[in-house]
């Protein structure tokens, strides 16, 4: 049988535009029936306005073009026409599940929307098919789990609830629009997991949207990828890999996190140590039985460290492990039940006023998200220079602009752009210039919170290339926080494993790695590489 009998849906020279700006060009691709397609490319790249497309949910624009579903043409069909597919014969998975799930209705009401309106199922026999649902999808304990709201599941549980809306009608292509954004590493692969047994079990096609190319290695038999717009190449996943044709796929594959740590000298002197962390909070919820001797929620439970001068310690875990809670302790940011924490033989507990601001001064962090870090209505000459104004209140106003342009350049941007705002400049520029507000301060310690989840893949390889250059130009300790192992692995000399506010394994990167001996640590690695 031909391949074009088996086109299940096809896009031919398929443009679409806003205004003057064209941000789908000529894009031509198929999806065949039971097949699991990835279209892949970075923020901008029009892979999502492509998906949207299909469905007719994209905003006021003009098109051109056909997309055909079926022998359909469905490109030009009126609302009411298309309302009649959007969830019977394609269904989509969204991005974010807590802002696609609605707030007001519970998971169950919103499985059930879709079988009332396309199949005319009353309110019993729904509950019923619902049930079914969130059970297939491995949600735990679905008789509670249906009468709940979005805010009370677990991210990997509304993604589960958002599959399992998906799958209600039992549709003929699934469009899965970055499915996996902001999940743990371990659910990630389970997620993965379902999505390829539903479709085998259903003969389901699948278009994955995606920027992760890990994901896409393990799930996709085909990829497509797109680049301003356009499509640049397609093929078998393996060919991809192996032997990418276009100069743009190339450089996203080579842009995978790679090693490169040079050696640490043993001499180099201890900067920063925290013996014996303990970190507890008040139950939620108490009651007349405990209210004398309140229950406490251990999240840190002796925590120890030690960072040497031009080292990079790695901190890896899934939400909910403590390692928020361990950059909190470190800084003394919230109380510590008990433990120290010294910068050289500086305790921080034992000081106080501007010897604590001095010694804060020392030890900067990077945080995760370089849109919500950096305050919209300060410039970045002011966003820089802001540390300085409160530590270096002596400086000169020229002195002041030295350093901060000093930074900016250490980070690879030009301090022509001074006066510009944080949405003037591109998301790795944003995090560079958290990265400059970090280092204008001469730290020797840099605590690195998640510095490239936000990013793309080439722009997160930009940006641990340039932590590297400046820890071998001015001997910087990091403190990586992450929960992706290939990041780790990539920047660290030495890896450390939490899980539930323990350390349950501590190692050089490459044994961490390549022979981690916790079980836990096992199914990280196994999930990442």
């Amino acid at each position: 049988m031909k391949a074009e009998q088996l086109a299940l849906l096809q896009l031919d020279n398929y443009s679409l535009r806003f205004g003057a700006n064209e941000v789908v060009k000529g894009v031509s691709f198929q999806v065949n029936a039971g097949e699991r397609v990835a279209l892949v490319g970075e923020s901008g790249s029009g892979k999502t306005m492509t998906a949207l497309s299909i469905l007719g949910l994209q905003p006021t624009s003009t098109s051109s073009g056909s997309i055909v579903f079926e022998d359909k043409s469905i490109s030009a069909l009126p609302g009411s026409e298309l309302e009649k597919i959007r969830g019977k014969d394609i269904a989509m998975i969204f991005q974010e599940p807590m802002t696609a799930l609605n707030p007001l209705y519970t998971i169950g009401h919103q499985v059930m929307e879709s079988l009332r309106i396309h199949e005319g199922l009353g309110t019993a026999q729904a509950r019923e098919r619902a049930l079914q649902l969130l059970k297939r999808t491995g949600i735990r304990d679905p008789e509670h789990r249906i009468d709940a709201y979005p805010h009370q599941l677990s991210g990997g549980q509304r993604q589960r609830a958002m599959i399992a809306m998906a799958l209600a009608c039992k549709p003929k292509l699934l469009i899965a629009d970055e499915p996996t954004t902001a999940l743990d590493m371990t659910i990630r692969v389970r997620i993965v997991e379902l999505l390829i047994d539903i479709q085998q079990q259903e003969d389901m096609a699948v278009l994955l949207i995606t920027h992760d190319l890990n994901l896409v290695r393990k799930f996709a038999q085909r990829v497509l990828v797109m680049k301003q717009g356009k499509l640049v190449e397609e093929g078998r996943t393996e060919q991809i890999f192996t032997a990418p044709r276009h100069e743009y796929t190339r450089k996203l594959i080579d842009s995978l996190p790679a090693r490169n740590v040079k050696p640490l000298p043993h001499s180099n002197p201890v900067l920063l140590t925290a013996q014996q962390l303990n970190v507890s909070y008040p139950h939620p919820k108490q009651t007349w039985v405990n209210w004398l001797k309140p229950k406490r929620i251990q999240v840190l439970r002796d925590v120890s460290i030690e960072l040497r001068k031009g080292e990079t310690l790695g901190v890896v875990g899934e939400s909910g492990s403590g390692k928020s809670t361990l950059i909190q302790a470190l800084l003394q940011l919230i109380r510590t039940d008990s433990g120290t924490v010294k910068l050289g033989d500086q305790n921080l507990k034992e000081l106080s006023g501007q010897a604590r601001r001095s010694w804060r001064a020392k030890v900067q962090v990077v945080f995760q998200d370089p849109f919500g870090s950096l305050s919209p209505r300060r410039t970045i000459a002011q966003t820089i220079g802001e540390g300085l104004q409160l530590h270096r209140p002596d400086l000169t106003a020229q002195e002041h602009l030295s350093r901060v342009k000093r930074a900016l350049k250490d980070v690879g941007l030009e301090s022509a752009r001074l006066d510009a705002y944080p949405h003037e400049f591109s998301g790795g520029q944003r995090q560079r210039i958290a990265i400059a507000r970090a280092l204008v301060l001469e730290p020797e310690v840099l605590i690195l919170d998640e510095p490239t989840s936000a990013l793309d893949v080439s722009i997160q390889k930009q940006v641990l290339d340039t932590l590297g250059i400046l820890q071998q130009k001015y001997g910087l300790a990091y403190l990586l926080i992450t929960h992706d192992l290939s990041v780790v692995h990539a920047l660290s000399h030495r890896i450390l494993v939490l899980k539930d506010g323990e350390i349950v394994e501590e190692g050089s990167a490459e044994q961490i790695i390549h022979q981690p001996r916790h079980p836990y640590t096992q199914r990280l690695v196994n999930a990442s590489f």
